[in-house]
């Protein structure tokens, strides 16, 4: 599972790329940002296997593509991009939300999303700010937060029409 975690969000970047680009904020933040999604929902099924799949992909992602000249941003970008979609799944299990995901209807499956699409920028956000970045520090918070939550929705509902759609 963490193997197929890494492909589909090595995939995901890869769209994203191609149909998003033109979107781009800075560097690694969209304001459409698809493999975000693609995060909670791998690590919503998969739980550490999910977790684990992000990291590995998230750093080569940041290692060869993103932050090339910046091994310590790179380091540190993968373990947040693994950490916030697994922190997020974690509260919904503490949550009293079956483990298995049963009964994660839509309107809890937005909820998740928000959440997620905050955590995942306050953590990578709260990291640039001990780093010493401080200049368009909201601005940013504000764009990956807005393109974390648009991609979430997108995956997680796609992902919710065609598990519907393969039951029938």
């Amino acid at each position: 599972m963490a193997a197929a975690t890494a492909v589909l969000f090595l995939g995901a970047i890869a769209v994203n790329e191609l149909l998003f680009a033109s979107m781009e904020f800075a560097r690694g933040i969209s304001w459409i940002y698809l493999p975000a999604g693609v995060r909670l929902l791998c690590t919503l099924l998969f739980a550490e296997a999910g977790a684990l799949g992000i990291l590995g992909a998230s750093w080569l992602i940041c290692f060869f593509y993103f932050f090339p000249d910046d091994p310590i941003r790179s380091f540190a970008g993968g373990i947040l991009a693994a950490l916030a979609p697994y922190l997020t799944y974690r509260a919904l299990v503490a949550g009293r939300i079956d483990p298995t995901l049963a009964g994660l209807g839509p309107w809890r499956l937005l909820g998740c999303a928000l959440a997620f699409s905050l955590a995942s920028p306050a953590l990578h956000h709260a990291w640039f700010a001990l780093q010493g970045q401080r200049e368009g520090l909201l601005d940013g918070f504000l764009v990956m937060a807005s393109g974390d939550f648009a991609g979430t929705l997108i995956v997680l509902y796609a992902g919710k029409l065609a598990a519907s759609m393969r039951q029938q």
